[in-house]
């Protein structure tokens, strides 16, 4: 059974950077791509960082230069490093792995709140 569980969310002042970090459990050699979304209240959930197995990336027009997801194989856990971060950037964050077969996995999300 695979299980995602996020941390590092919280409270930043705009301009400010934040590092989530995603810890994947019982998903060891099964992996095809992971990923971070985030969703608004009343709003679809929205793709913003993508990495596929072969460790090439995509981002969301809204957050290209600013964010960037990475991965360690060895720690089995996926981060993303937002700077510059924006009032509407403000949402909750969901870690996701697509493994091998197909199954796409989510987290329980973390809470981000850009407001001074």
């Amino acid at each position: 059974q695979v299980q995602l569980r996020e941390s590092g969310g919280g409270l930043v002042q705009p301009g400010g950077s934040l590092r989530l970090s995603c810890a994947a459990s019982g998903s060891s050699g099964s992996i095809d791509a992971v990923g971070w979304s985030r969703q608004v209240p009343g709003k679809q959930r929205e793709s913003v960082a993508r990495m596929a197995r072969g460790g090439s990336t995509n981002y969301a027009d809204s957050v290209k230069g600013r964010f960037t997801i990475s991965r360690d194989n060895a720690k089995n856990t996926v981060s993303l490093q937002m700077n510059s971060l924006k009032p509407e950037d403000t949402a909750v964050y969901y870690c996701n792995l697509r493994a091998i077969w197909g199954t796409t996995y989510w987290g329980q999300g973390t809470q981000v709140t850009v407001s001074s």
